[in-house]
């Protein structure tokens, strides 16, 4: 009994972590995308990167 019930709470909190990273992967691909939309021209015109890596 206590194994099944050890067992629930681990698969709730993997399920639990799980689901934050879908919401903060879903956050990061938006702030990606908009640094496309809004980045600056760079030199002679052409767009540069908006990141520095």
């Amino acid at each position: 009994m206590l194994l099944v019930l050890l067992l629930v709470l681990i698969l709730f909190g993997a399920g639990f972590a799980l689901k934050a990273l879908w919401w903060i992967a879903i956050i990061l691909l938006v702030l990606w995308l908009l640094g496309f939309v809004f980045r600056g021209a760079g030199a002679g015109g052409r767009r540069g990167r908006w990141y520095r890596w």
